[in-house]
Order: structure tokens, then C-alpha cells, then sequence
């Protein structure tokens, strides 16, 4: 199934959808921690998403779900797509914002500290989502 969506970068409108198949199956990870856990029963079912991009020769990534089994594809190659922007902001709360340069030594300042630069996360989103209208002369 060829699905189409949108990953929308800071400040910038994509022009075009980006496209890519996705196939899916119901299979039984077989871990070796897994059946070790699991010694007498069965393993559990789980979904196997791969993302092959038209043109590449096999797959280029792989997902492992427990979501329900009557999960519509769309869904869940939206909700594995999604790692991206909670990576993306992540990193923009360490880096950008100074989420590990907290050296205090307490659990109510290291909260504040956390609250702070969550409320900027918020901000840098919004902004993000809402860019300013054009000037008009």
C-alpha cells in the first residue's frame, strides 16, 4: 500500500506530499529474552511495519508494534512516523533549549527548571505552527 504523508520541518511549508510503501504482518517476535519469559505459553502477536520507498531494493526501516490487530494501516504508519517529531523536539529541548545543562540538587528545582523549558518547547511550537503574517506596506 502506497500512503502518503506530510512531515512538516521548522517554519517550512513542504510543497509536495512525500510517499512511500508500507507493508504490514502479524508476526511472533521470537526474542531470546522473549520465549525465556515466556517458556510454556505462546509469543505474542505483534506488527511488523517496514517502509520501502519506491526505487530502494528492499526495506530501508523497520517497526515492531503491539497495537491491536484491526489497527487500519494508515494509523499505524502515522503513529510510527510520529517518533520523528517527538525525536525532533527532544533534541530541540536538550540542545536549543538547555534541558541538560540542569546542575541544581534538588527535585523541586530540578522541576522548575524542567517546567521552564517545557513552557519554551510550547512556545518555539507554537511559533512554529503560527508563523508571523507578511508586513504589509
Amino acid at each position: 500500500m502506497v500512503i502518503a504523508g506530510v512531515l512538516p520541518g521548522p517554519r517550512v511549508r513542504p510543497t509536495c506530499p512525500l510517499r512511500s510503501r508500507f507493508p504490514a504482518l502479524r508476526v511472533r517476535s521470537a526474542g531470546v529474552r522473549l520465549r525465556r519469559a515466556l517458556r510454556d505459553e505462546d509469543l505474542p502477536v505483534c506488527w511488523l511495519l517496514a517502509e520501502w520507498p519506491a526505487g530502494e531494493n528492499q526495506p530501508t526501516k523497520y517497526w515492531l508494534s503491539t497495537l491491536q490487530a484491526d489497527i487500519p494501516l494508515r494509523r499505524l504508519v502515522r503513529l510510527a512516523k510520529i517518533r520523528w517529531r517527538v525525536e525532533h523536539d527532544y533534541r530541540e529541548l536538550k540542545t536549543a533549549l538547555g534541558l541538560d545543562h540542569f546542575e541544581g540538587r534538588t527535585w523541586n528545582g530540578f522541576h522548575r527548571y524542567l517546567t521552564l523549558a517545557s513552557v519554551a518547547q510550547a512556545f518555539c511550537t507554537l511559533q512554529r505552527l503560527c508563523p508571523p503574517a507578511p508586513a504589509t506596506a
